[in-house]
């Protein structure tokens, strides 16, 4: 990736509904070199998705909890990830180092709702127990990290 490419995945993180034509006018090219830079980027797999960022109350999903889960031993981690895939109520799931073996992020609509997901998670085959936090609120999330241009 050149210092174009970088400019161009800052723009998109910034504002993904960009045409092609602005982001061409903010690097200096032409649009049908943009698309193809872009096209790149995305197959390529440094550009993975576009989504649009709501509101998680707007939606009723006014609840958010980080979720420890400390392995079974015996569990067989690609089982118990399968199953984590399963439950739509978990929108992050990463792997640790330390005591707990994951840390998930949960949106779900009420407490009650929570307590159900917790009960399913430890009902999990492979999950020795849970540890959960529930967020009181949400001061930022997703924030992009600038991106800085490679040093020559």
């Amino acid at each position: 990736m050149d210092a174009i490419d970088l400019s161009l995945v800052e723009l998109l993180r910034g504002n993904a509904r960009l045409s092609y034509a602005e982001l061409a006018r903010q690097v200096g090219l032409s649009a049908p070199a943009v698309h193809e830079r872009v096209g790149k980027l995305e197959s390529s797999g440094v550009i993975r998705a576009y989504r649009a960022e709501v509101e998680p109350e707007a939606i009723g999903l006014g609840v958010t909890a980080l979720i420890g889960i400390v392995e079974d031993s015996g569990g067989d981690t690609d089982d118990v990830l399968g199953a984590f895939r399963q439950m739509p109520e978990i929108e992050s799931c990463y792997f640790m180092a330390g005591v707990e073996s994951f840390l998930l992020k949960a949106r779900v609509g009420t407490i009650a709702e929570l307590e159900q997901l917790i009960v399913r998670l430890n009902r999990t085959p492979g999950v020795a127990s849970t540890r959960t936090g529930i967020a009181l609120s949400t001061k930022w999330e997703n924030r992009p990290q600038p991106i800085e241009p490679p040093t020559p």
